[in-house]
């Protein structure tokens, strides 16, 4: 169970990460501070002061594009440095070399894991560790099937699933991508539409147009491999 922190102060932050670690949490996923767009020294100050707060591993969540922070490779750099329970990142950069760029300059120091469903299947074939999925939610053996296939080198039967998916995890890519796997999770009948407001369900011709996407693709669902004894 890991335990997101997302908060706009550094003590709340510190506050939550103790409370998780009371309450059993195996790890933390940390975003950089909350509405204010620190820079790299606050950033950094702002992650190590939790960082150093507690005994739980953390992933760090670097997502420029809708957070407005990166977490550069000098700023991972000093983390890492002193920070031996920062572990992973998980990477939403949208700049698919910076897997490469994160294991050239720090090899296996750093876990990564992919943030970006669409980006998923090329980011394990590029040495990504993992996926931090979205649609999983509602289709989670065609997620755990590409994984596995990636893994196992299997990549041609990993691409088939892959394509079929892509309008779906194109679904994820888009600001009520929590509406949009609530309702596949309706269809897949794992979940329900309710949604934490100010969030709602969706409605219209906008609710149409994404029941369109997810029944085309269960009417087309694919026959998966046996990815389970790889």
């Amino acid at each position: 169970m890991i335990i997101n922190i997302a908060e706009q102060s550094t003590k709340a932050a510190i506050e939550l990460a103790r409370m998780a670690e009371e309450d059993g949490a195996s790890g933390l996923m940390m975003l950089p501070p909350m509405r204010y767009k620190a820079d790299d020294r606050e950033t950094v100050t702002y992650f190590k002061k939790v960082a150093q707060s507690t005994t739980l591993p953390i992933m760090i969540y670097n997502n420029p594009v809708d957070y407005g922070i990166e977490v550069t490779l000098d700023m991972f750099e000093e983390l890492l440095n002193d920070c031996p329970n920062i572990q992973a990142v998980k990477e939403s950069t949208r700049d698919i070399s910076n897997i490469s760029r994160i294991r050239n300059r720090f090899g296996d120091r750093l876990a990564i894991l992919c943030g970006v469903d669409t980006l998923a299947l090329e980011s394990l074939l590029i040495g990504a560790d993992g996926w931090v999925a979205g649609l999983v939610c509602a289709f989670p053996a065609e997620t755990v099937a590409i994984y596995e296939l990636a893994k196992a080198g299997k990549t041609e039967e990993a691409i088939a699933i892959y394509r079929w998916f892509l309008p779906l995890l194109e679904l994820d890519i888009n600001t009520k991508l929590v509406q949009n796997i609530k309702l596949a999770e309706v269809a897949t009948r794992i979940g329900t539409e309710n949604v934490r407001e100010p969030r709602l369900p969706l409605a219209g011709e906008e609710r149409k147009k994404v029941l369109a996407i997810i029944d085309e693709a269960i009417k087309n669902r694919p026959l998966l491999p046996d990815y389970k004894n790889l």
